[in-house]
C-alpha cells in the first residue's frame, strides 16, 4: 500500500469533494489538463493522476502547455515533470503573449493573452477527442475573480468549478475549487515540484494581483474572512441585492 503524507489526504479530500458536489468526472472522459508550469496546475495533475488509481471512475489525461512565445520558456522542463508522472506533454507553440504585449494593446494585454489562450486550448482539445478541460485555478482565484468582477466590470461573478461551453460540447472544470493556495504551496513543496519563473513581463503587476494583495491584507485581520466570503457565492440572498 503507498504511504501518503497529511497534506496530500487533506488535498485529496478536498478534490474530491469538488469533483463529487459539482459532478466534474464522469466515466470515459478524456481530460484535457491545462499545465502553465505554475505549482497549481502540476498539482492538479498529479492529484488527477493519483486519483486515477484510486477509484472505479474511469478517464484518462491529456496535459497541455500553451507556450505564450516568450523567451525563456519552460516547455522541455514540463515536458519531462509530466513524463515522470507517466503523461507525454502536448506543447502547442504561440506568439500570444508578444501580440497580447504589443504596442496596440498596452491597456488589457491580460484579457488578450488569456483570450487567445483559451481559443488555443478549446481548438487543442478538440485535436484530442477531450470534450472536458482541467483548469488549476483555487479557492483563492475564485475570491479574487468575485472582487475583480465587483471593481472592473460592474458585476456580481465569478469562475465556476464547472461551466459549459459552446452547447455543451466542452467543459471546463476546476477540481481544486475548494483548495487554499497556501494548500497547494505546501503539498507542491513537498512533493519537490520546481518553481519556473513567470517570463511575462505583466507578471506581478496586474489588477488580479493588486485585489490579492488587498484580500491577503483584510485575512489578516480575522482568520474567518476567507471562509465567509466562499460561503457568501452560494449563499445569495437576491432579495437584498439591488435590481
Amino acid at each position: 500500500m503507498p504511504r501518503y503524507s497529511y497534506s496530500y489526504k487533506a488535498l485529496n479530500s478536498l478534490v474530491g469533494k469538488a469533483i463529487h458536489h459539482y459532478n466534474l468526472i464522469g466515466d470515459g472522459d478524456r481530460i484535457l489538463v491545462g499545465v502553465s508550469g505554475g505549482l497549481d496546475s502540476l498539482t492538479l495533475l498529479w492529484a488527477l493522476s493519483e486519483r486515477r488509481k484510486r477509484v472505479l471512475v474511469n478517464y484518462e489525461l491529456f496535459p497541455v502547455y500553451i507556450d505564450p512565445g516568450f523567451s525563456g520558456g519552460f516547455g522541455t522542463q514540463l515536458s519531462d515533470i509530466c513524463r515522470q508522472m507517466g503523461y507525454p506533454l502536448t506543447v502547442v507553440r504561440t506568439d500570444h503573449g508578444i501580440v497580447a504585449h504589443g504596442p496596440e494593446n498596452r491597456e488589457n494585454p491580460c484579457f488578450l493573452c488569456a483570450r487567445l489562450r483559451r481559443k488555443q486550448l478549446f481548438e487543442t482539445a478538440e485535436r484530442l477527442h477531450c470534450t472536458k478541460l482541467a483548469l488549476g485555478h483555487n479557492k483563492d482565484d475564485v475570491i479574487v475573480t468575485l472582487f475583480l468582477n465587483i471593481c472592473y466590470a460592474g458585476e456580481i461573478s465569478t469562475m465556476v468549478p464547472q461551466q459549459h461551453f459552446f452547447n455543451g460540447r466542452f467543459t471546463i472544470i476546476r477540481p481544486l475549487a475548494m483548495v487554499e493556495e497556501q494548500h497547494i504551496r505546501r503539498f507542491a513543496e513537498n512533493q519537490g515540484f520546481p518553481k519556473f519563473d513567470n517570463p511575462c513581463p505583466s507578471a506581478g503587476y496586474t489588477k488580479r494581483s493588486e485585489i490579492k494583495s488587498m484580500l491577503e491584507n483584510l485575512y489578516r485581520t480575522n482568520r474567518k474572512i476567507k471562509g465567509n466570503i466562499f460561503r457568501s457565492m452560494s449563499h445569495v440572498k437576491m432579495d437584498y441585492l439591488l435590481k
